[in-house]
Parts: structure tokens; C-alpha cells; sequence
């Protein structure tokens, strides 16, 4: 039996490993400073949680056999990789910033920026405030239209002493999305890839022995719960750092992050393979953690997660950080205890 159809039947029981505060965006205004989240809770207080893939074609007949004649195995194609990228020629701005809004109906915009001090934009779009660290080395930065159809307001702004920004321009924009999921299906600053990156081959593989996206959300999970731990010292270190972003291939090659981490990595693989996936970071009750976790998107039904139960034609919740490390089910509940703030 192959692994993608075991899952379809059996229970994949987690590790049960440490699990403690997670690291946001970081940020000055973006995020707290404190993105390392609150203390690791105790190894003692946590315990196994399970996911369960349910076959939605075939009924398991008594001792676990299949009651149905199981079709040649078809495996999954992932659509057109989606790519997005600052272009110089359609760069508009003054001086140290410049913004393409070449691709807003594409759902990101590019930035370039090149001063001796810190950059920041804003994007404003109704009662909505995004902050971003924009690099000042001269490189560019893609940031995603998150927020669907409307009108956005960019604002850069320029550091003069301390935590005083001065502006240097704003620029009006009107967006239409081609479809909501523009935004979650390419790579941005939060979730950065290319189609070079190890984790894109890495998922390309995993998708290949799976028969639909549900499959390869499944396999993404399980192998990510199988070989990312918690990094209680980068943590900590992230409290203090100003501006930090996942590096999707080291969490791969160390097998270490934060919750930044997981959910990025876990949004760049599906990301890749044609699967709408949010980066989201807000509060988990009851602790009132400042954490990051990912939802995807998919047609289709039958898979339950930690007790979130997949929605036909809606967003589901992917907690990778909390399942892959034990977390306590109070961490999880039915849904209703986390506060969701920003998408990425």
C-alpha cells in the first residue's frame, strides 16, 4: 500500500516534542518585539495529537480492508508555477523608494529601496493597516495584496532618529484581483521560493505520489511534522531581532524553526504546487500566544486535522507548529480560540 493511500485509513500520531511561543514578523511596527511569543510551555503538559485522512470513495471493511476496487493511480498536477517579480521599467516613487504596481491584479506589488537609513511602507485598504521593513540595501521586496479588491494606499517613509519616520511619497491604487487566490498561491517576503528552492522540489516529489491537492496537503504535513522540531533557542534570539524572515531551505536543512518557519515553509510547498495557502499570525487562546499558522484552500473533502474538520469550497485551518510538536489539545479546541490578525 502506498503511504498517500495508509493515510486515507490510518491515524498519523504525532511527536510528542516541546512545544513553546512562536516568532512573528518581525518587524519594528509590524509585530512585537517580543515575536518569540510567551515561554515554552512544559514537556510534561503535552500530549499526542493525531491526523486522520478520511476516504471519502471507499469504505474500510471490517479488519481494514477496502471494500472497493481501488482505479490506477493517477498522481497529482500541479498547475503553471506562479512567479512574481519587481520589475525596474514599471518602477514608480522618489529617490530612495520606488513601488511596481505593474501585477496588483496578480496580487502583489514590488519594492525597491536604496537609502542609509530604515525604510518602511505602509498599505493601507479600509479600516486595514499593513507595516512593512523595507530592504534599503538597494534589493527589492514582494509584499502581497492580501486584502482582496479595493482601494490601497502605499505610503513610504524614511527614518530620521530614533523611531521618527519621515514621508516620501503615497501612491493611490485601485485593485482587482484576477481571483482571491492570487495573493496565497505566489511567493512575497513571508513566504519566499523560486522554483530552484529545495523545498519546491522537495514538495514537487511529495506531490508526485499523491492522486489531488488534499493528498499533497496531507503529505506536506506529515512530512513537515516528521522533520522540522521547535527551536527554543532561536526563539528566543528572535525577540531581539529586528526585522527577521524565514529562510525557507535552512528550516529544511537544520530541521529547526519557529512557528515563522513552519508556516512559511508549509505555505511556500503548497504554494508551489498550485494550493491557495495562508500565512496567518495572530492570538491562541488560552494563553494569549502571539503565533503563526497556515491556511489552505481546497475543493475537495474528507480530511480532518487536529480537530478542524476540512470545508468543501472554503478555507481550512494547518496548525503545523502545534501538531508537529504535541501541543496540548487546549492549544487547539474547535477553532474558536484563535484570533486570527494579519494574512501573508
Amino acid at each position: 500500500m502506498r503511504r498517500g493511500e495508509w493515510r486515507m485509513f490510518m491515524p498519523v500520531m504525532l511527536m510528542s516534542l516541546f512545544i513553546g511561543g512562536c516568532g512573528g514578523p518581525a518587524t519594528a511596527q509590524e509585530a512585537p518585539a517580543e515575536s518569540g511569543g510567551e515561554s515554552p510551555s512544559s514537556m510534561e503538559d503535552m500530549s499526542q495529537v493525531s491526523m486522520v485522512v478520511e476516504n471519502q470513495e471507499y469504505e474500510a471493511a471490517p479488519g481494514g480492508a477496502s471494500t472497493g476496487k481501488k482505479e490506477e493511480f493517477v498522481p497529482y498536477q500541479a498547475p503553471e508555477f506562479l512567479d512574481s517579480a519587481y520589475h525596474e521599467e514599471h518602477a514608480q516613487g522618489k529617490g530612495q523608494v520606488k513601488l511596481d504596481l505593474e501585477h496588483v491584479s496578480e496580487g502583489y506589488i514590488g519594492v525597491w529601496g536604496k537609502s542609509d537609513a530604515r525604510l518602511k511602507l505602509q498599505v493601507f485598504i479600509g479600516d486595514m493597516e499593513y507595516r512593512y521593513e523595507v530592504p534599503a540595501d538597494g534589493t527589492s521586496a514582494i509584499f502581497p495584496l492580501q486584502e482582496g479588491d479595493g482601494t490601497y494606499t502605499f505610503k513610504a517613509l524614511e527614518n530620521v532618529e530614533s523611531t521618527k519616520y519621515r514621508p516620501l511619497f503615497t501612491v493611490d491604487c485601485e485593485v482587482e484581483l484576477k481571483d482571491e487566490f492570487q495573493p496565497f498561491l505566489r511567493p512575497s517576503a513571508y513566504v519566499d521560493y523560486d522554483q530552484d528552492s529545495e523545498c519546491v522540489k522537495l514538495a514537487a516529489r511529495l506531490a508526485a505520489e499523491e492522486e489531488d491537492a488534499l493528498g499533497v496537503v496531507g503529505a506536506v504535513f506529515e512530512y513537515v511534522c516528521d522533520n522540522v522540531v521547535y527551536d527554543k533557542e532561536k526563539a528566543q534570539k528572535v525577540q531581539t531581532t529586528t526585522g527577521y524572515m524565514p529562510v525557507l531551505d535552512d528550516t529544511l536543512r537544520t530541521g529547526k524553526g519557529i512557528c515563522f518557519d513552519y508556516a512559511s515553509l508549509a505555505a511556500g510547498m503548497l504554494r508551489s504546487q498550485g494550493i491557495p495557502t495562508k500565512m496567518v499570525f495572530g492570538d491562541v487562546s488560552p494563553d494569549d500566544i502571539y503565533h503563526a499558522w497556515n491556511m489552505f484552500y481546497t475543493e475537495e473533502t474528507g480530511w480532518v486535522t487536529v480537530k478542524y474538520e476540512v470545508k468543501a469550497g472554503s478555507w481550512n485551518r494547518l496548525d503545523l507548529t502545534f501538531s508537529a510538536n504535541g501541543a496540548d489539545s487546549s492549544f487547539i479546541g474547535d477553532g474558536s480560540n484563535y484570533l486570527d490578525e494579519k494574512y501573508y
